[in-house]
């Protein structure tokens, strides 16, 4: 019985500090995009950089020792490799202008997904139990997409800034659960070690 409940203990031990830690990095990440926005998007840019240099290393290891593999699949490899490698030094060499880039990019592909998410709901019209709902949503998601796709630079500041504030929420929130879960812990100890006392 005991030893159930120390997995027990050691279960909830794990949860409090996974999501304490999974709190405390979603907080400071947050409080980092919010206070240099700027920085913080060319340094996710330079991460996106360095990583599409390492996959093209990978993909041209990949075209050069893999002897299994047809022709056509190692040419494909190396061609890839070396775009994945060129995009990062391209990315590298002017960071800022990528960053920019990228976040127009971004943004311009959710206004694109958005529009057309909206006419899809349209077309199941027919389909779908409240009409009213799903009429509401298509406007909404294709007037949003137009107005994104219009002004990119101003919706990709917004959606960084949503992106810093809801980070800092889902942190603080992680955080207090971590907290009540220690709680709950010490709750459910003291229940046990009660009526082990009781039983004895």
């Amino acid at each position: 019985m005991s030893e159930t409940f120390n997995d027990a203990k050691s279960v909830f031990k794990s949860i409090r500090i996974a999501l304490a830690v999974s709190g405390a990095i979603a907080l400071i990440a947050g409080i980092v995009l919010l206070a240099w926005p700027g920085k913080t998007l060319v340094l996710v840019t330079g991460i996106i950089a360095a990583y599409l240099i390492i996959a093209g290393v990978v993909y041209i290891g990949l075209g050069l020792f893999s002897g299994k593999k047809g022709g056509w699949a190692r040419v494909g490899h190396l061609v890839l490799g070396v775009l994945y490698i060129a995009a990062g030094v391209i990315g590298f060499l002017n960071l800022q202008q990528t960053a920019a880039t990228l976040a127009l990019i971004t943004v311009i592909f959710i206004g694109i997904s958005w529009i057309v998410d909206g006419a899809v709901s349209l077309t199941l019209l027919n389909k779908d139990g409240s009409r009213a709902w799903t009429i509401i949503y298509a406007i909404f998601s294709i007037v949003a997409g137009v107005i994104v796709i219009f002004s990119p630079m101003l919706a990709a500041i917004a959606l960084w800034w949503i992106l810093g504030i809801t980070l800092v929420v889902l942190g603080v929130i992680q955080i207090v659960r971590a907290i009540t879960l220690g709680r709950e812990e010490k709750t459910v100890t003291a229940a046990f070690t009660e009526s082990v006392t009781t039983t004895e």
